[in-house]
C-alpha cells in the first residue's frame, strides 16, 4: 500500500517515475528473464499452462508469423475471438510487432461488424472459427486495407491462413533471424498505440479508443498502489476482451504484476471458475454482484432460523466495523477480536460459498451499483469498492481504496490525473490516463480532450471532501414537460435493487410525469416463482397479479426515497428479459435508451394514456 503520508504530487512523481519508458513487450521481456518458470496463462478446466517463458517464445513466433502475413507496424488487427489463451497470444504478438489489436464484442450484429472492420481498416482479421468466418464473408469485398484471415480451429481455405500455420512459420522465421523480433519489439515506445477500444454505441456510432502503452502501464502502477495484493496473484479473466476491465485487468495488469490468469471463457461458468481459481482481488460489474447478493439471500432465506440468526449477528458486527473504517475512525480491539471470530466461523463460509473467502480487494464499476447491495456484501465480510472511468481514461479515473472509501461514491481522482466540474456539473479530467484519441475513417487520429487537456465525459457529478458521487449521464437527463430535470440513474438504481427486476428504465423526457419499464431477472424470477407454486415462464408471469404487486412493492420502495416530480407514477413488466443479444442493453449491460424507447414506443404511449 502506498504510504498515507505522500501527497498526491508525491504519488504523481513516483507513478510517472515508475512508468516511465515501460512497454507491454519490455515488461513481457522482464517477466521471461526474471519470472520464466512461473505461471502466467491458463484456461478454466484445462491443466495447460503457459509458464512466462513458454508464453513468449509462442508470443516471438505469432509475432513474425504475423509479419509473415502482411501485418505491419501501424496496422490495425481485428479479432472474433472467444476468450482463450490464443487471443492473448495473439493479442500481445501484434503489440510486439508494433500493431494494434482490437477485439469485436461477440454480441455484435453484422451490420455493426462491418462498421468495425470498415473504420479500423483492418489489415488483419483473426477468426476462431467457421462460424466467425460466415459472418464477415458477406461484406469482405468491402475490406479494402484487408490482406489476410487467420482462423484459429478452421476451415482452412485459399483465402485464409491457420493459425497454427502461422505460428509454424513464425518459429521457423524466428530461429533463422532470432534478431528481427528483438528488433521489432524494441522499436515500440511508450507513446505508441497498444490497443483500439470500440465503445458500446448507446447514443450513436461506436468510437475507436486508442490508448497507449503508457495509458496501460500507468493505470497499472496505480492499481499496484491501490490494490493490496502482492505480485504473481492468480486472477480469473471472464470479461470479454473487448471492454477496458478485462483488458487492464486480465491482460495489462497481469503483464506488469507477472501474474497467473485463468481464462473463464462462459461468464456462465463464473462460479465455477471463482471456486477454482478463488484470486485475491475481483472486479464485478454490479449485475454481478447483484446476482451474488441474491443468491446468498436466496440460500439464508432456505436455512434453518440458528444460521440465519449467527449470520445477522455477524453481519452486524461486519457492519459496524465497515461504517467506522468508512468514516477513518478505528476499530475498537473488542470490536476486532469479536469480528475475527465470527468472520472465521460465519461469514467467510459464506464468502467461501462464492469462491471469494480470499479476496482482499474487490471493485465494481461500469454502472451503478445500489447502495444497499454494496451494504450486504459489507455484512459479508466483502468490501466492494466502486471505481469509475471511461474507456477514454484507460479504465478508472477514480477509485475507492481499502483504507479511503465512501459508500455510494466512486472515489477519489487517481494521483497524476486532475479532475474538475464544469457548470452544468459535468466531469473533465486530464492526465496520463486520457487515451490518445479516436480514430478516424482516414487513419487519423483525433483527440478528445480541448486545447487545454481537458476531456469531457458526459457524466454529471459532485464532489464532497475529494470523494466523486456520480448523479447521471450528462445526455441521459430527463427534463418533464413542467421543466423538472430529473436523474434516471438514480431512479433505475433503486428499481435494480430489487432481485426480480434485472433491469428498468425511467421515462418521462417531455412528459407530464416518470414512469419506468421493468425487465425482469431471469435467473431469479424462475426461482421465485416456483417457490409460490407459479409459473417460471416470464411472458406469462409479467401479468400475475401476485408478481406485479411484489415490483408495486418495489416501486413503492424506491418511490420512498425520491423526491415527488422523480416518483415512479406507474410502470409495465415486460414479458421478456433484456440482454445483449435482444438489444436493448450493451454487452457491459448499459442502457440503449434510444433502442428501447423506439422499441417499445406504443407500450410507453400506453403508460400516458
Amino acid at each position: 500500500m502506498t504510504p498515507a503520508t505522500d501527497t498526491q504530487d508525491d504519488l504523481a512523481q513516483r507513478f510517472a517515475a515508475t512508468a516511465a519508458g515501460l512497454t507491454i513487450p519490455s515488461l513481457l521481456d522482464r517477466n521471461a528473464r526474471e519470472f520464466g518458470d512461473l505461471p502466467a496463462l491458463g484456461a478454466l478446466g484445462s491443466t495447460d499452462t503457459l509458464t512466462w517463458a513458454q508464453l513468449r517464445d509462442r508470443v516471438a513466433a505469432l509475432t513474425l508469423g504475423l509479419a509473415e502475413a502482411g501485418l505491419r507496424p501501424g496496422d490495425r488487427m481485428l479479432m472474433l475471438m472467444s476468450s482463450r489463451p490464443e487471443h492473448w497470444l495473439v493479442d500481445l504478438a501484434a503489440v510486439h510487432l508494433g500493431a494494434v489489436p482490437s477485439t469485436a464484442y461477440a454480441t455484435l450484429s453484422g451490420d455493426q461488424l462491418r462498421y468495425l472492420a470498415q473504420h479500423s481498416q483492418a489489415r488483419v482479421i483473426v477468426v476462431e472459427n467457421r462460424a466467425q468466418l460466415d459472418r464477415i464473408r458477406p461484406f469482405l469485398a468491402e475490406l479494402p486495407s484487408l490482406h489476410r484471415i487467420v482462423t484459429v480451429d478452421g476451415p482452412a481455405e485459399d483465402s485464409t491462413v491457420l493459425l497454427d500455420d502461422l505460428q509454424a512459420a513464425g518459429a521457423a522465421a524466428l530461429a533463422s533471424d532470432p534478431a528481427r523480433f528483438e528488433q521489432l519489439w524494441r522499436a515500440v515506445r511508450p507513446e505508441q498505440p497498444v490497443t483500439l477500444l470500440y465503445t458500446s454505441g448507446t447514443t450513436g456510432d461506436p468510437k475507436g479508443v486508442l490508448l497507449s502503452h503508457h495509458n496501460v502501464v500507468y493505470q497499472a502502477v496505480v492499481l499496484e498502489a491501490t490494490v493490496p495484493v502482492p505480485d504473481q496473484s492468480p486472477a480469473l479473466a471472464y470479461l470479454p476482451l473487448a471492454h477496458i476491465a478485462e483488458r487492464m485487468l486480465g491482460i495489462y495488469n497481469v503483464v506488469y504484476r507477472a501474474g497467473h490468469v485463468t481464462i473463464c471463457a462462459d461468464p456462465a461458468q463464473l462460479a465455477a471458475g471463482l471456486a477454482a481459481v478463488r484470486p485475491l482481488s475481483f472486479f464485478g460489474v454490479p449485475r454481478v454482484w447483484e446476482k451474488m447478493v441474491a443468491g446468498i439471500q436466496g440460500f439464508l432465506a432456505a436455512a434453518d432460523p440458528a444460521v440465519r440468526a449467527a449470520f445477522e449477528a455477524a453481519s452486524a458486527a461486519a457492519l459496524e466495523a465497515y461504517e467506522l473504517r468508512e468514516a477513518g475512525q478505528p476499530v475498537p480491539a473488542e470490536l476486532a477480536a469479536r469480528l475475527a471470530v465470527l468472520d472465521e466461523k460465519v461469514l467467510k463460509p459464506v464468502r467461501a460459498r462464492l469462491g471469494l473467502d480470499r479476496v482482499v480487494w474487490a471493485g465494481s464499476g461500469s454502472a451503478p451499483i445500489p447502495v444497499a447491495v454494496l451494504r450486504f456484501l459489507a455484512g459479508c465480510g466483502l468490501d466492494v469498492l466502486e471505481v469509475w472511468g471511461m474507456t477514454e481514461t484507460t479504465g478508472t479515473a477514480t477509485i475507492n481504496a481499502p483504507d479511503a472509501f465512501r459508500t455510494g461514491t466512486v472515489g477519489r481522482i487517481n494521483p497524476g490525473m486532475q479532475l474538475r466540474l464544469a457548470e452544468d456539473g459535468e466531469i473533465l479530467v486530464r492526465g496520463p490516463l486520457v487515451c490518445l484519441g479516436y480514430l478516424q475513417p482516414d487513419g487519423g487520429v483525433e483527440s478528445p480532450a480541448d486545447a487545454d487537456g481537458w476531456l469531457p465525459t458526459g457524466d454529471v457529478g459532485t464532489i464532497d471532501d475529494g470523494f466523486l458521487t456520480i448523479t447521471d449521464r450528462k445526455k441521459e437527463l430527463i427534463i418533464t414537460s413542467s421543466g423538472k430535470n430529473i436523474a434516471p440513474a438514480q431512479i433505475e438504481n433503486l428499481l435494480r435493487a430489487h432481485p426480480l427486476i434485472g433491469q428498468a428504465v425511467a421515462i418521462g423526457d417531455r412528459r407530464p410525469y416518470v414512469t419506468a419499464l421493468v425487465a425482469l431477472d431471469e435467473e431469479m424470477t424462475p426461482v421465485w416463482a416456483r417457490a409460490r407454486d407459479l409459473t417460471p415462464d416470464l411472458a406469462e408471469l409479467s401479468a400475475d397479479p401476485v408478481l406485479l404487486a411484489e415490483i408495486q412493492a418495489a416501486v413503492d420502495a424506491a418511490n420512498a426515497k425520491l423526491s415527488r416530480p422523480e416518483q415512479i407514477k406507474t410502470f409495465r413488466v415486460l414479458p421478456s428479459a433484456w440482454s445483449p443479444v435482444s438489444g436493448e442493453v450493451t454487452p457491459t449491460l448499459k442502457l440503449r435508451r434510444r433502442v428501447i424507447t423506439e422499441r417499445y414506443a406504443e407500450v410507453i404511449d400506453a403508460l400516458y394514456a
